[in-house]
């Protein structure tokens, strides 16, 4: 009787899968939008309720509930958001923030940002 194999199959498609400890420190630069405010109330994907005035993002794959400092690289200004939901979808853009979050650093649309995660 032969044994049984168990066999494990991973397939990642433009995703980065990471492990944070507390000393790990992960920057990324990139484009960060602002949510839609029409959305307000609506559910995220970690299941709170959307508030324009919360310093929250979302990020593609981040775990829910991880801070982050996102800073604007134009003038310098950085704010900590947490992650609650998923996003953008829209190629070339790292981060979605609020609309709060991103008055914080002085954007209201897009911007070059720098992700900072850990730490």
């Amino acid at each position: 009787m032969k044994p049984k194999q168990n066999v494990l199959l991973l397939a990642l498609v433009g995703a980065t899968i990471f492990s944070l400890n507390s000393k790990d420190v992960i920057a990324r630069d990139g484009i960060a939008s602002v949510y839609s405010t029409r959305e307000q109330g609506s559910q995220t994907a970690s299941g709170l309720k959307l508030k324009d005035n919360a310093l929250t993002a979302a990020h593609r794959t981040l775990p829910f509930g991880s801070k982050v400092r996102v800073t604007n690289t134009k003038n310098g200004r950085s704010v900590v958001v947490t992650i609650t939901d998923r996003g953008p979808f829209v190629h070339g853009r790292i981060i979605d923030l609020t609309p709060a979050a991103a008055r914080a650093i002085g954007f209201n649309g897009l911007a070059k940002v720098s992700v900072q995660t850990g730490g």
